[in-house]
């Protein structure tokens, strides 16, 4: 007994080493403050234009109307729709204890092509908004959609998606034929809109005196006969728009 002590004291104080083998090798991802390359888009094909970062400020694009969620943060960089965590009890069968608890959404990551941009789309992106997606015919679809609901699913990051669609060559060429189809002026490369019947030059002196008045508080005219107009309806109420306009 006395012969095995020094052994086994010796063999607890080596320490193994075992030689590395390739199958073996483990990838450690070492502790950083890095960003996560979830959101690390592809380059857009012939374009200078990247797609948008998530959290970076964008001065170029309009910000959105609606403005951040306060309640359920996280849905501010991805296309969640209108879903947020439910909260609740779980009741059991034998006591009916009640114990709170919440329900997340069902959130994946996913590529979605763009068939506008010709590239894989990195999102999260809620099943209920995917079931969406693949009804109304693809992300494009889904991201340009002009209804006030749709507007509200968007949020700031399918906000700034839109947008990044909306830059591409091939969707203002389609928005063209379609307006020229109605007899409507065709989009200009700068995106600014000439008014019907005035030139450029002239339109930019239009917008410049708005935008002076109205840094300067002055009062805008409608029209010439217009203190006419309301003279004659506070004198008599219940005359029609139509009699005011003879």
């Amino acid at each position: 007994m006395s012969a095995l002590l020094p052994s086994c004291l010796r063999a607890a104080t080596t320490t193994l080493r075992l030689r590395p083998s390739p199958q073996a090798t483990l990838a450690l991802r070492p502790f950083s403050t890095t960003p996560s390359t979830l959101y690390k888009q592809p380059r857009v094909p012939k374009s200078k234009i990247p797609i948008p970062s998530v959290s970076a400020p964008h001065p170029e694009i309009p910000p959105y109307p609606l403005g951040p969620r306060q309640t359920y943060h996280q849905s501010n960089t991805g296309l969640y729709g209108t879903a947020s965590i439910r909260f609740g009890n779980k009741v059991s069968k034998r006591n009916e204890v009640k114990t709170r608890r919440k329900w997340r959404p069902n959130v994946h990551h996913k590529r979605l092509w763009s068939e506008s941009l010709k590239v894989f789309v990195r999102t999260r992106v809620t099943t209920r908004v995917l079931r969406t997606i693949d009804k109304v015919g693809g992300l494009d679809a889904y991201l340009l959609g002009i209804k006030p609901a749709r507007i509200q699913e968007l949020g700031p990051w399918g906000w700034r998606l839109r947008w990044r669609i909306m830059q591409a060559p091939s969707l203002r060429k389609k928005l063209n034929e379609e307006r020229e189809k109605l007899g409507l002026p065709a989009i200009p490369v700068d995106g600014m809109m000439p008014m019907e019947g005035v030139s450029a030059a002239e339109a930019g002196n239009m917008m410049a005196e708005t935008e002076k008045m109205l840094a300067g508080d002055e009062e805008i005219a409608l029209g010439e006969e217009s203190g006419e107009q309301e003279e004659a309806f506070m004198r008599e109420p219940n005359m029609k728009v139509k009699d005011l306009q003879a």
